[in-house]
Order: C-alpha cells, then sequence, then structure tokens
C-alpha cells in the first residue's frame, strides 16, 4: 500500500503544480544602444590676422639739386625782363604716387629767392590773390585762365608752371615760364628728379 500511496501523491503532486497559475513571464528586457554621439562640426581654426603690407617707403627727393638746375636755365634766357615780377605756381604731382610736393614748392621758392632777374610773389600774397578770385588754397593753377587773373590780382608779369609725371621711382619736372600778358611760354625745361 505504500505503493499506492506513493503514487497517488506523485499524482497529487503533479495535478496540484499543474492547477497552480503560471508565473507571469516578462518580456525580456531590451537594451537599446545609446544614441550616437552628436555629430560634431569641424571648426576650422580662425585664419591668421592679414598681415598689412608697410605702406611704400617715400624716398627722399633732393628738390634743391633737381631744382637749380632748371631754375638757372631759366634765368639766363633772353627773354627775361630784369625787374619783372614772377609768380610761382605750386609744384604739381602727376606721378603714379605720392611725393613731398610742398617741400618741392619750398625748394622752388629757395632757388629762386637770390635770384637778380625777379621779384618773387610772396606765398602769402599768392594765398590772398587766390582768396581775393574765391579759389581754395588747395586750387592748383591748372587753368591758364586762372592764373592770369592771379598773376594780375597780384601785378605779376610771369608766371612759373612746375609739374613732376611719369613714374614714381623715376619722375621728370616739367617747368614752362609763361608771360601773363601774352599767354606766351617764353621758356620751358625739364630734367629727371635727383634723389
Amino acid at each position: 500500500m505504500k505503493k499506492y500511496l506513493s503514487i497517488v501523491l506523485v499524482a497529487l503532486m503533479l495535478t496540484g503544480c499543474l492547477a497552480r497559475p503560471p508565473a507571469p513571464v516578462t518580456p525580456p528586457i531590451t537594451v537599446e544602444p545609446p544614441p550616437p554621439p552628436p555629430k560634431v562640426i569641424p571648426v576650422e581654426p580662425p585664419a591668421p590676422p592679414e598681415v598689412v603690407p608697410p605702406p611704400p617707403k617715400i624716398q627722399q627727393i633732393n628738390w634743391q639739386s633737381t631744382l637749380r638746375p632748371l631754375v638757372a636755365k631759366m634765368l639766363s634766357a633772353d627773354e627775361i625782363v630784369p625787374g619783372s615780377v614772377l609768380l610761382v605756381d605750386g609744384v604739381k604731382n602727376s606721378t603714379n604716387g605720392t611725393l613731398q610736393i610742398s617741400q618741392a614748392t619750398d625748394a622752388l621758392y629757395g632757388a629762386l629767392a637770390s635770384n637778380p632777374h625777379f621779384t618773387l610773389v610772396s606765398q602769402q600774397e599768392w594765398i590772398n590773390a587766390q582768396q581775393t578770385l574765391g579759389l581754395s588754397a588747395e586750387d592748383s593753377l591748372a587753368s591758364r585762365s586762372k592764373a592770369i587773373g592771379l598773376a594780375r590780382v597780384v601785378g605779376a608779369q610771369y608766371v612759373l608752371y612746375s609739374d613732376v609725371s611719369g613714374d614714381v621711382t623715376a619722375p621728370t619736372i616739367d617747368m614752362q615760364l609763361m608771360l601773363v600778358q601774352s599767354g606766351e611760354i617764353v621758356w620751358s625745361g625739364e630734367s629727371g628728379v635727383r634723389y
């Protein structure tokens, strides 16, 4: 009987196991992969600051040695009447660069300062006459009519034009002496500028 009892017991156990509700099955936990790291946009390093080239060095022109020979040639012209009044127009820069034009004008006045033929119109008289005619101080006398009008205001018989032209590294200076009464050019000369 022990045999039967053990079989019944086993059968009860087996049936008892089946009668129990099944344990809840949880779905397997799926681990999602981490999101990809954000795209890193490569940042280019800033360009080095642009180096500004230094301005070109202005060569010092020896205006005295450039102008004195030309003035000497002009003063030896036969058409000049001694004792006349001369209006010196400021030297103009027609080169492709920068020149010390105010120094050139000062050197031209210096070269003419002790000449025996002309009485020079001073730079102050020149400025005053420009104001009388309504011209600005920066106005050059490129127009012959302006020059003649200005020369008449100051009582000059001659006007001297000077123009520096050509390449700034090897410019040429041209000078013209004009008779105010007729507008005739009584002398002209040119020379290379000396550094």
